[in-house]
């Protein structure tokens, strides 16, 4: 599995941590956040090669969270990816038709997440 950066917008530590210790087994170097607020201002400041977003957080939501991302030029062509519990439809309707680059639902699957991330910056770094 190559490395990379990810960049996790979460609000449950629980889920924080588990994300975290699952793409730090696979090589990756991860980075916390959250709330949409505190993963933009990181983000811009030193853009990751992922965001992994949930939509529910305090404050702005992850929809929020995307559009501040899409809008600075730094992190414009960051992917960003929902990682949400919501999995009704309309709330992945919702996901794509924001902009997403991907929606992965919770509760996330560790054996499958590296690969998921290895895939997803794989993408963004054809598209730059």
């Amino acid at each position: 599995m190559s490395s990379g950066r990810v960049l996790v917008v979460e609000d449950n530590e629980r889920n924080m941590e588990l994300v975290r210790a699952v793409l730090e087994h696979a090589g990756y170097e991860v980075r916390a956040a959250g709330t949409a607020e505190e993963g933009v201002t990181d983000a811009v400041r030193d853009p990751p090669d992922l965001v992994l977003m949930d939509l529910q957080l305090p404050g702005q939501d992850g929809v929020s969270g995307l559009q501040a991302l899409r809008a600075d030029p730094a992190t414009r062509d960051v992917p960003v990816v929902a990682l949400t519990a919501l999995a009704m439809p309309e709330d992945r309707a919702r996901v794509e038709g924001a902009g997403f680059d991907g929606y992965w639902e919770k509760p996330i699957s560790v054996r499958d997440l590296p690969h998921q991330v290895h895939a997803a910056i794989d993408r963004g770094r054809q598209t730059t």
